[in-house]
């Protein structure tokens, strides 16, 4: 008797720079087509999809996977990363960089984040009202049913806490309403995933360029949201971020880096996800 599996391919920072860049396309299109061929179950694209956090851009991730005939909720699932949802440069000009609005800057991010949620609606919420972060999707195989838990990162630009925009924060609110009992009971059963944008580990090294590269990377309260998965049994998280093909663990838990589309369009995460909810990881690169 031939065992069923449940297979998912998993890559990140795309960091797409709009529509008039045909070679970066016809490359993400090529990727797209190998992971077809290859008859994955779900696909999951953990962030920097472009580059200047302008929604004119994300609208050609979605168009291209319309083509593809892959956009739909059962087919992918797609977070935002920091280069998504903050436009750096809007934020380091003089009024803006001399504002210590907090609240404003949290307010844009919200704004945006939302945008987001709504043009990639159908891949987040199928054909419920978009409600923002935290997301789960339930999907059931024949033999084995599949739970992605999705939490937003990216934090607001800082002056002195986020300097680059890129270090990542999980909202306490997002934390408190995946610790549900209800939430838990959901789940029970299933094969948790949980997907992120930010890495749990960077360089990690004593040298001092590497610990402030570390810094300015990190995801500031990584040991809570690993608590959380951890609560609500997850197997596996999910992330990008870094841009490094890599996997490592916390524990029981197997963290899987998708590295960077834009420096290596030919690579991807694979895991085969067997009906007794054990699994295997590997990284495939395409001819």
């Amino acid at each position: 008797m031939i065992e069923k599996t449940v297979k998912v391919a998993h890559f990140s920072d795309l960091h797409l720079s709009g529509r008039r860049d045909r070679s970066q396309i016809a490359r993400l299109e090529r990727l797209l087509e190998a992971i077809k061929a290859a008859r994955y179950d779900h696909i999951v694209i953990t962030g920097d999809i472009v580059d200047s956090a302008a929604p004119s851009d994300w609208k050609v991730l979605r168009d291209i996977l319309v083509r593809q005939g892959l956009y739909s909720w059962d087919k992918v699932t797609v977070i935002p990363g920091n280069h998504d949802l903050i436009n750096l440069e809007e934020e380091l000009r003089v009024y803006n960089a001399i504002n210590p609005d907090f609240a404003g800057r949290k307010r844009r991010l919200r704004r945006r984040l939302l945008e987001f949620c709504e043009v990639f609606s159908e891949l987040i919420t199928g054909n419920e009202p978009v409600t923002g972060f935290p997301f789960i999707k339930i999907l059931q195989y024949e033999d084995l049913t599949l739970s992605l838990v999705m939490v937003n990162t990216v934090y607001p630009w800082m002056h002195l806490e986020n300097p680059l925009g890129a270090r990542g924060y999980v909202n306490p609110g997002e934390l408190t309403a995946l610790e549900g009992s209800d939430v838990a009971s959901v789940l029970e059963g299933s094969f948790v995933i949980g997907v992120c944008h930010h890495a749990f580990r960077i360089y990690g090294t004593g040298f001092p360029i590497d610990q402030a590269f570390d810094w300015t990377m990190e995801l500031i309260n990584r040991k809570e949201l690993i608590n959380v998965m951890r609560r609500l049994d997850a197997r596996v998280i999910l992330h990008g971020h870094f841009h490094r093909f890599q996997t490592y663990s916390y524990g029981s838990l197997r963290i899987v880096n998708g590295g960077s589309f834009h420096y290596n369009p030919c690579r991807y995460s694979e895991m085969v996800i067997g009906a007794d909810r054990s699994f295997s990881q590997r990284f495939v690169d395409i001819s």
